[in-house]
């Protein structure tokens, strides 16, 4: 992945000024990739260590149903009033 990012901090420039940008224009965006790429490398290289470290973690057990009124969900049905059911309100 890290390739591919310094592949495209050269190759956006190019393009840019392919495409009739000024060399000052392309020069900050190359200055500006470079600079997000290292931090993503850095911040990758980060996440791998701490991943090292911690030992794996299984999921925990699904908890038992509770029944109806306590299920969880984004349904219609969670309380409080009513309207006349499927009317156009006019």
């Amino acid at each position: 992945m890290i390739r591919w990012a310094a592949f495209s901090t050269v190759l956006v420039p190019v393009v840019l000024l392919w495409y009739g940008s000024s060399l000052a224009g392309a020069a900050g965006t190359a200055l500006g990739l470079a600079a997000v790429t290292a931090v993503c490398r850095l911040l990758l290289r980060r996440s791998e260590r701490v991943a090292a470290r911690t030992p794996a973690v299984e999921p925990p057990a699904a908890a038992p149903s509770r029944g109806r009124r306590q299920r969880a969900g984004s349904g219609s049905h969670r309380g409080g009033r009513h309207s006349g059911g499927n009317t156009p309100v006019d």
